[in-house]
């Protein structure tokens, strides 16, 4: 496969759907208060205390705070929380005043104990929560009185605020402690938020308007969301007018380019492609190897040929927007002559067969991909073939999520990240870190390729308990420099998340900064609560 041609595989699929597109006719946009958007995410598991809307996404929750849009960062506003919470001198007390008169779906009344409650059960390790080492900063939280509450933290910690945008859930609804994964939110959410779930079945979930919502009722009375797991499927229903809105790969959404009155949207994310490098197996493991995959892989081409031009090229986590936290000096610039110099260097010899060989271990790895996946493949089989023309042999295995995840740490993972993306420690603290001891607190894809860095775990550390702006900016350019000496992932891009949107007559949100996740809570519906007619 030539570099600078696009995948046969996508392009195929781009081309047939743009033919069977032009047969279909255009849709006529409605003009009715409700939405019906597709998306390739499962439906369900709508309960906090398992991680759902940990970036503020959710919308039949509220958090202490929420977002405000706008290019680059993203800023916080209050939602429950009636101000910013106050720190104390070195940032480890916050203290957040509370909204009165806010009441939860189910009709309760909600208060400080009801905060303290969510956070304590999503720290209690009988919840098995994987977003419990996301809060693990926090000591205690307590009540001050019904209208305030106090977060104590183990240490300073400047980006506190992001930990605050997870959703509320009544206190009774945890107050036995057991599996989050079996919690009855997940199908039947109880939260403050400006939507109540009204039905759920497996490929359809719908959202009334919560008409008595503090923050004023929604004009966007219905929301029905469809789980529609392939892309194409998805493309072929917003062409026959079925759908107001999907998300699509960057490919298959151009082909609504020009197509009125659909129209294509594409939002900056910190979402990043990459693939983990395994320190276990003796071939990805090997630093050599690993720095010389970093010179090997065409980023660009792959922006140019699988994402359509939507993205960026990644050699870190951080991308450029957060400003002096990113080290700009910091790339791998593509050479294949370097990477075989490296490779050559470390004595990975070529073979006839055109595959290096070192000490007997031929220069041959696995990795996974998700298999629904169709940017992840067209990416992982990019990736193979550069690392290819340098002589190491890739063997790709496309799999389901279940398969993948008992050999997390054996075979290297085309991997997304950048779930929580609002501050530089939640968007790269746990993809760095060295593993933690206690496995059981965190994503079995934290540090997916089991990697240990002294240096930039001491770095990471002195970022997330300074609260001087300047140095945590030093610290995290000083991570990005030191990762660079021993990379143990071969980042690929920073995502632009592409959407198409049917014009039905709404003033939508502006852009925010968007996280790993895209589906149809981001995009223009990430703040869909706050659309008023044109």
């Amino acid at each position: 496969m030539k570099l600078r041609a696009r995948p046969l595989l996508a392009v195929g699929a781009a081309c047939a759907l743009a033919v069977s597109l032009s047969s279909c006719g255009t849709p006529t946009s409605g003009n009715t208060d409700s939405l019906v958007l597709a998306d390739a995410y499962e439906l369900g598991g709508y309960n906090p205390i398992a991680g759902y809307g940990a970036a503020g996404e959710a919308k039949v929750y509220d958090g202490l705070l929420r977002l405000t849009g706008g290019e680059g960062m993203p800023g916080f506003a209050p939602s429950l929380a009636t101000e910013l919470p106050t720190p104390n001198a070195d940032a480890t007390v916050w203290t957040a005043p509370l909204r009165a008169d806010v009441r939860f779906s189910d009709g309760s009344t909600f208060d400080a104990a009801d905060v303290v409650a969510t956070y304590r059960a999503i720290l209690d390790p009988a919840s098995a929560s994987e977003a419990r080492s996301s809060f693990s900063m926090i000591e205690r939280v307590e009540v001050v009185d019904p209208t305030s509450v106090r977060f104590t933290l183990r240490h300073p910690y400047a980006a506190f605020p992001t930990k605050l945008l997870i959703g509320i859930v009544p206190a009774e609804s945890v107050a036995t402690p057991g599996p989050a994964a079996e919690s009855s939110l997940n199908t039947a959410p109880i939260g403050t938020g400006p939507y109540r779930l009204t039905a759920l079945e497996p490929t359809r979930a719908v959202f009334e308007a919560n008409e008595s919502y503090w923050g004023g009722a929604p004009a966007v009375k219905r929301l029905t969301l469809l789980y529609v797991p392939d892309d194409n499927t998805r493309a072929q229903r917003m062409a026959t007018g079925e759908l107001d809105g999907t998300t699509l790969p960057p490919l298959l959404a151009a082909t609504f380019a020009q197509r009125p009155p659909m129209t294509v949207r594409a939002n900056t994310s910190a979402d990043w492609r990459g693939v983990s490098l395994p320190a276990a197996d003796p071939v990805a493991g090997d630093p050599a190897v690993r720095l010389a995959l970093n010179h090997a892989v065409d980023r660009q081409a792959m922006i140019d040929n699988i994402l359509g031009g939507y993205g960026r090229p990644a050699y870190t986590p951080f991308p450029a927007v957060y400003g002096e936290s990113h080290n700009p000096a910091v790339s791998f610039a593509f050479d294949r002559a370097k990477a075989e110099q490296i490779l050559d260097g470390a004595g990975w010899r070529l073979g006839a067969d055109g595959v290096r060989a070192k000490d007997g271990v031929r220069a041959r790895f696995t990795v996974m991909y998700n298999s629904t996946d169709t940017l992840r493949r067209d990416l992982a089989m990019a990736f193979a073939s550069d690392a290819k023309r340098v002589g190491v042999e890739v063997d790709l295995e496309a799999l389901s999520w279940d398969r993948i995840e008992p050999r997390i740490g054996q075979a290297g993972i085309l991997l997304g990240g950048g779930s929580e993306p609002f501050d530089p420690d939640t968007q790269a603290y746990a993809t760095l870190h060295s593993p933690a001891a206690d496995t059981s607190a965190g994503s079995p894809y934290d540090n997916a390729s089991r990697h240990s860095d002294l240096a930039v775990d001491a770095l990471l550390e002195t970022a997330r308990r300074t609260t001087d702006p300047a140095a945590r900016a030093r610290a995290y350019r000083e991570v990005q420099t030191e990762y660079a000496q021993d990379p143990s992932y071969v980042f690929l891009v920073h995502l632009n998340h592409t959407y198409v949107v049917k014009d039905a007559g709404w003033n939508t949100s502006g852009p925010i900064l968007e996280p790993h996740t895209h589906g149809v809570t981001w995009g223009p519906w990430w703040s869909v609560q706050t659309w008023t007619r044109r």
